[in-house]
C-alpha cells in the first residue's frame, strides 16, 4: 500500500501552508504511518504550474486556485483534476495597486497589471474592471511569476494578484501603502483560493491514504490556530530569505479569520462553487454546459 506522496505548493512556503509544515514537524503524518514529501516550486523558478506536477505525475497533490480544477476538467484534453480540501474559507486575496490616484478597479483601463498566466486570470481582471464601469482595456503584462510581487512594489507594474494575508501584511511591515480591490466588492463571486487538488482517479484508488493526509493536516491547521507561537516558529524555517522579516504572527492572526467554517476545516460548500461556475458561465469565460459534479468533493473529509 502507498504510504509516501509529494506535495507541490502553489508558491514559495508562506502562511497559507502553515498546516503542513506543522503536521510534517510535529510528526501527525508519521503517526498516521504516512510520509509527505512539501515540494516548493522555486526549485525550477515555478517553471511548471502546481497543477501540471499532478497531470504529469509528477506529485499526487498540489494546491492551487480552485479555477485550474475547472480549467483542467475544460481542455482539450481533460485531465480528472479535483479539489479535495479548501485551505481558507473566506476569500483573501485581493487586486492591490500601489498608485493611489487608481481608486477603484476602473482606472485600471489603459494601466498594466502583472498577470500569472492563469488560463481565465486576464479574463476576470477584465471583467472586474467592466463591472466597475470602466472598458477592460488593461495591458497585461507576464513577468517571471516568483518576481511579479517584486514589480509591484518597485512601481514597474501597476496591479497585481495578491493574498493579503501574505503581500497584504508585507506592504504593512513595510509601510507601503496599497489600495485593495477585492472580488466580491465588484460582483465577482470568488470561490476557494488556494485547494488541495489530485487526480480523481488516485483520489479513489487510495482512499484511505487521502484520508490519513487530509486529516493530519487538519491537524496541523487546527494546531497552528490553537498554538500560535509554536506553529509561527514552524513555519519561520521554511520562508524564503527575502521574506524572513515579514511579521508571521500578524500573518497567521489575519489567516486564521478564513480557516474555519462552522468549525470544519477544509470544507468546500457546494453554493459557492455553484455561484462561481455560474458567473463564469454568465460572462463568457467557460461553456454554460460545465457540470460542477466532478469539480470538488467533501468526501475525503466528511468523515473525519
Amino acid at each position: 500500500m502507498k504510504d509516501e506522496v509529494n506535495l507541490y505548493l502553489d508558491w514559495t512556503p508562506n502562511v497559507n501552508h502553515i498546516g503542513f509544515f506543522v503536521a510534517k514537524e510535529l510528526g501527525f503524518y508519521k503517526d498516521l504511518e504516512i510520509s509527505v514529501n512539501i515540494l516548493d516550486p522555486s526549485a525550477d523558478n515555478y517553471r511548471v504550474t502546481s497543477a501540471k506536477k499532478v497531470e504529469l505525475g509528477e506529485s499526487d497533490f498540489a494546491l492551487c486556485p480552485f479555477e485550474s480544477v475547472i480549467s483542467y476538467r475544460t481542455k482539450d484534453k481533460p485531465f480528472d483534476l479535483i479539489a479535495i480540501a479548501a485551505i481558507l474559507q473566506k476569500d483573501l486575496s485581493a487586486i492591490a495597486v500601489i498608485d493611489s490616484r487608481i481608486k477603484s478597479p476602473r482606472y485600471l483601463d489603459n494601466k498594466t497589471y502583472a498577470s500569472y498566466g492563469a488560463r481565465y486570470e486576464d479574463l476576470i481582471i477584465k471583467q472586474m474592471i467592466i463591472n466597475d464601469g470602466g472598458k477592460g482595456t488593461v495591458d497585461f503584462k507576464y513577468p517571471e511569476k516568483l518576481g511579479i510581487w517584486e514589480t509591484l512594489i518597485s512601481k514597474k507594474q501597476d496591479s497585481t494578484w495578491i493574498f493579503l494575508n501574505w503581500e497584504g501584511i508585507e506592504a504593512k511591515n513595510k509601510n507601503i501603502s496599497l489600495n485593495y480591490f477585492k472580488m466580491r466588492d465588484f460582483k465577482i463571486p470568488y470561490s476557494y483560493s488556494p485547494v488541495i487538488v489530485g487526480s480523481e482517479k488516485f483520489c479513489n484508488e487510495h482512499q484511505e491514504l487521502v484520508k490519513k493526509f487530509l486529516l493530519a493536516t487538519k491537524k496541523g491547521f487546527l494546531f497552528s490556530i490553537s498554538s500560535k507561537n509554536e506553529a509561527v516558529d514552524i513555519l519561520s524555517k521554511f520562508i524564503p530569505s527575502h521574506e524572513k522579516e515579514l511579521n508571521l504572527k500578524d500573518a497567521l492572526e489575519e489567516t486564521i479569520k478564513a480557516l474555519l467554517d462552522n468549525n470544519s476545516w477544509g470544507k468546500i460548500r457546494e453554493s459557492n462553487v455553484n455561484e462561481f461556475v455560474n458567473w463564469l458561465k454568465e460572462n463568457g469565460i467557460v461553456e454554460s454546459n460545465l457540470s460542477i459534479k466532478h469539480l470538488f468533493t467533501n468526501g475525503f473529509t466528511s468523515s473525519d
